[in-house]
């Protein structure tokens, strides 16, 4: 088995918030020079990020990624459109749930595995009010039985 070694850029904690993360997958990013020199000095940013599917490709909306310090005239535009790597039969198959009513991609995180920057997507399901403030209730109740143990 190889020895898969990960640094987390960024993630996107908010969507754990908002949304019952179903299913988790790796993509793989096209990505420009300057983006990834950005990224390896921590300018991701994933909070109003969203994957979407059109003609048959998996795009990254949203996603902020700033500008590299270094850069000149050609540096990147930092929320542009990015194409996710994905296997033709992955993304008709996400493409068929997000077509359902209340399903969508949400990028979670961003990392780089032996010097490649992939990207989990989740397959999610919006969150309600209510199933919001459960979930607090319910970590509420976890942190105060650990702080007892303690």
């Amino acid at each position: 088995m190889e020895d898969k070694k990960e640094k987390n850029i960024t993630s996107n904690r908010k969507a754990f918030h908002n949304y019952f993360i179903e299913r988790k997958i790796e993509a793989g990013i096209v990505l420009l020079g300057t983006e990834v020199k950005a990224l390896r000095n921590g300018k991701g940013n994933l909070v109003d990020a969203y994957a979407t599917i059109k003609d048959n490709e998996a795009w990254m909306v949203n996603a902020h990624i700033g500008f590299y310090d270094h850069g000149n005239i050609n540096n990147h535009e930092p929320l542009r459109r990015r194409k996710l790597l994905l296997k033709r039969s992955e993304i008709k198959k996400l493409n068929n749930k997000i077509n359902q009513k209340g399903y969508s991609l949400i990028p979670l995180r961003l990392y780089f595995t032996n010097g490649k920057v992939k990207v989990e997507i989740g397959l999610a399901r919006g969150k309600k009010s209510y199933d919001k403030r459960e979930t607090i209730k319910q970590k509420d109740l976890q942190r105060d039985l650990d702080r007892s143990v303690k």
